[in-house]
């Protein structure tokens, strides 16, 4: 399919987040750019988690990308997961576009040094292979809990509130 490419990339580009599973661990989602073909991300202290995933250089992740206009599952994709080396031009190139996405760093000034000391930039690229997008929903049931149990609502309530309106 030639429009695969470009699909992957149009909705990639226009979404914030995405959905990205590695050999371990759950799908997390996870704020990106999209820049030179490949979904670029930053994980580490003061960043998203991305160590429970097992993303390592030379592995594979599994990307879901959602639509921005209707929040649904949109497309999902095999991404080869290449790590940058701190200090290298395609790593220097993938910081300057993530600095500028990056909302509310508390060290605006100092990110990159931070990035490069702490962090990790990790490149997700397509292989070419896309996934079905699955019949259900796929959304787990949610635990019991306490938390979660409905008491009845108080007689004089209704009255309470119907008071507050005039």
């Amino acid at each position: 399919m030639t429009e695969t490419p470009a699909l992957i990339e149009e909705a990639a580009k226009k979404s914030g987040l995405i959905w990205v599973q590695g050999p371990t661990g759950p799908s997390r989602a996870l704020w990106h750019i999209w820049h030179e073909g490949a979904a670029h991300l930053v994980g580490g202290p003061g960043e998203q988690p991305l160590d429970d995933l097992g993303l390592a250089d030379g592995g594979t992740a599994t990307v879901t990308v959602r639509s921005k206009d209707k929040g649904g599952r949109l497309i999902t994709w095999t991404a080869a997961v290449t790590e940058l080396a701190p200090g290298g031009d395609a790593w220097t190139a993938a910081v300057t576009e993530l600095k500028g996405k990056r909302l509310n760093a508390p060290d605006a000034e100092t990110i990159t040094e931070r990035w490069a000391r702490e962090c990790r930039v990790l490149r997700l690229a397509p292989t070419g292979a896309t996934m079905p997008l699955p019949d259900g929903a796929l959304a787990a049931v949610p635990l019991p809990t306490v938390a979660t149990t409905r008491r009845a609502m108080p007689a004089g309530l209704p009255k309470l509130l119907r008071r507050g309106r005039r």
